[in-house]
């Protein structure tokens, strides 16, 4: 790969030309981290071409859980993203606050990469006035509450301790511009797991707060989130929820739960004795919600590969329950369509085996062949989940995207 250093005035306006610009390309990832210090990187190819020796960018779908664990699923799946899918870009873009590093393939001249930035910088982002979508609940809402009166059946028969079910919300037959959707949810929710993936003619538009795994070296690192409350009025009202929140015996109990659950799951492919907990129930904030999120980290054994930590870890803990494989059977026998890549993933593999992959939540997906697109919400029920607060907290995670939709 060759490299080619540029220079900036305006990061946020150079990331929107470029999505633009490759927009009729087959592989797009972008990741976004929302934040002026660190490197976003946008990831493209025309070919489905992946080396093992070079930068891997790409997404797992939650059914990939299929192949690890004895399951099936058949629901309905409007989107049809697959399973997994990973590709050595063509082009990498790493950008910084002012400066972009491109790399290239070696065939491909420097003059061209030059007139390559000229001609992406010239690119106007104005968008066409988009139409209102009107979105459906795949489920009612005496549905949800009823399913969610089941579930707690079977914790209080001690068959699982927690499990996180979620519900689709859809339209079929909508055209959109997905990168002026991406954007569009991006201003209103910008997180540090943000993502915009193409595949052909599926897309994804991601506004993640959620790490799933990182790795760095022989560091392996964890970042559930269980726990959720909305935005107050003013800051006063803000620090008193937050409060409220890091005090609410359920939600730690959920969090405290998944922990124990991403402990174990680490421990298969980390040192004996390395697994720690660098913070239990930390209370962080975003523009739509305060979020609860703990960090456990572990030292990763010499001989483990990223298909056997993939094998211990997939799919994360916070999008299941536990114990894990019961609560994925559960999750099968009430919800009404497949996850796909919501519960999934999206990151990158660099060339030294290092990684870093995001949760798929928060995410508005969409099949511009069959014109359908698709969200889902959710949340962990336990023994002291309230129904109709579930349901509450469903829409409340529903929020920016349902306005970013009826913008």
């Amino acid at each position: 790969m060759k490299v080619l250093n540029h220079t900036i005035s305006d990061r946020n306006l150079f990331q929107k030309q470029l999505l633009i610009y490759f927009r009729d390309a087959k592989n797009v990832v972008f990741l976004n981290s929302n934040d002026s210090e660190k490197t976003n990187l946008l990831a493209i190819s025309n070919s489905n071409f992946v080396s093992s020796e070079m930068n891997q960018f790409g997404f797992i779908s939650y059914d990939y859980k299929n192949k690890i664990e004895d399951l099936y699923s058949d629901h309905y799946d409007g989107i049809a993203f697959p399973e997994k899918h990973f590709f050595t870009p063509q082009i990498l873009f790493e950008i910084g606050e002012s400066n972009v590093e491109i790399s290239f393939e070696s065939d491909f001249e420097e003059k061209n990469a030059n007139q390559l930035i000229s001609e992406i910088e010239s690119i106007s982002v104005d968008f066409k006035e988009s139409k209102k979508i009107k979105i459906l609940p795949r489920i009612t809402k005496e549905e949800y509450l009823t399913t969610i009166i089941d579930l707690k059946k079977h914790i209080k028969l001690g068959n699982i301790y927690e499990v996180n079910f979620c519900q689709e919300y859809y339209s079929e037959q909508v055209e959109i511009d997905p990168i002026d959707i991406y954007i569009k949810l991006n201003k209103k929710s910008p997180t540090p797991f943000s993502c915009f993936v193409k595949f052909e003619d599926k897309y994804l538009m991601s506004a993640s707060p959620e790490r799933y795994i990182q790795k760095s070296g022989n560091k392996i690192l964890s970042q559930p989130i269980k726990g959720t409350a909305k935005r107050g009025e003013n800051p006063e009202e803000d620090e008193l929820i937050k409060k409220e929140l890091f005090n609410d015996p359920k939600e730690r109990s959920e969090n405290v739960m998944i922990v124990d659950l991403v402990r174990n799951d680490l421990s298969r492919i980390a040192k004996k004795d390395s697994i720690v907990v660098d913070e239990l129930c930390g209370i962080y904030t975003f523009p739509q919600v305060h979020q609860m999120i703990s960090t456990v980290s572990g030292e990763v054994k010499k001989e483990v590969d990223f298909e056997t930590i993939l094998k211990a870890t997939f799919p994360m803990g916070s999008m299941t329950g536990a114990p894990k494989l019961r609560a994925m059977k559960l999750i099968e026998k009430y919800e009404k369509t497949k996850r796909g890549l919501y519960s999934g993933t999206v990151g990158y593999i660099n060339e030294k085996g290092d990684f870093d992959f995001s949760v798929v939540i928060r995410s508005i997906a969409y099949n511009s062949k069959n014109n359908y697109l698709s969200f889902m919400v959710g949340g962990a029920i336990t023994n002291q989940s309230d129904p109709e607060k579930e349901y509450e907290e469903c829409l409340l995670k529903a929020k920016a995207m349902l306005e970013v939709l009826s913008d």
